[in-house]
């Protein structure tokens, strides 16, 4: 468990270091922060220390950010459903020690030593900082990271069943894509599962059904009948679901469910 565990948080850590986006987004902040010199830094710097001073400070404040982010976003998956929650989670907690680190880096650089009331200062500071930097890392790069999170490929011998809690395991009626996960809805109750969409299809080999739709699977004994409604083709479930069909699709499923 562990070992799969630091294997998916490498595996979102590389989203970060490959991310052309990314390193863009580090260096326009940086080099805005050199030019207009904030917080005193344009009387106390020529341009090259404060190209040098803010490039240090935010090297160390955004690699405590990601690390804190994206820990939490593997820990917290079992508890917060959301994404950009368990991110945002990380982020904040990263403010603390950001606004330490801060103050390291201000020691080093410029000799000013740094207390517990700056130290907590300079924290609350990088709060609303730390929101900003989730808030684009999420606009950005949330698809990336989602697929980081899984393994890249799934045994096709597997079943999806096995994903869920025991209490869930029922016959496999339907699947849809929800945000990042795949809602897995058996005759024993429903389920989000971190799992693309077109692996957790590999894991319905046993249950004979059909990708109806780009972000729908259903089951063939769970299709109670066809309709159509304002010209788009719905499967009707036997629980009440209306289910939309693609058009690329709707020809098979008139032939596999008329």
């Amino acid at each position: 468990m562990i070992h799969l565990f630091l294997q998916s948080t490498l595996r979102e850590l590389q989203v970060f270091l490959h991310s052309r986006r990314f390193w863009g987004t580090f260096a326009a902040i940086v080099l805005l922060f050199a030019v207009t010199g904030p917080y005193g830094t344009m009387e106390s710097m020529a341009f090259g220390e404060r190209l040098a001073y803010w490039l240090t400070l935010h090297a160390v404040a955004w690699t405590i950010a990601i690390l804190c982010a994206v820990t939490a976003e593997r820990l917290l998956q079992g508890v917060i459903v959301s994404m950009f929650a368990r991110m945002m989670a990380g982020s904040l907690i990263a403010a603390p020690p950001i606004g330490f680190a801060i103050g390291l880096v201000d020691y080093a650089l410029t000799g000013e030593a740094t207390t517990l009331e700056s130290g907590l200062h300079r924290a609350l500071f990088a709060v609303p900082l730390c929101a900003l930097f989730c808030l684009l890392t999420y606009m950005a790069m949330s698809q990336k990271i989602a697929e980081a999170a899984v393994p890249p490929e799934t045994s096709s011998a597997a079943s999806i069943l096995d994903r869920l809690k025991p209490e869930n395991r029922g016959s496999l009626l339907r699947l849809s894509v929800q945000d990042h996960y795949t809602e897995v809805v058996t005759s024993r109750g429903r389920e989000l599962v971190l799992l693309r969409f077109a692996d957790a299809l590999k894991e319905t080999a046993t249950t004979p059904g059909l990708r109806v739709h780009r972000s729908h699977w259903v089951a063939d004994s769970h299709v109670e009948s066809l309709k159509r409604e304002n010209g788009r083709l719905l499967i009707l479930t036997r629980d009440g679901t209306a289910i939309p069909v693609s058009r690329s699709n709707a020809e098979e499923v008139r032939r596999r469910f008329t």
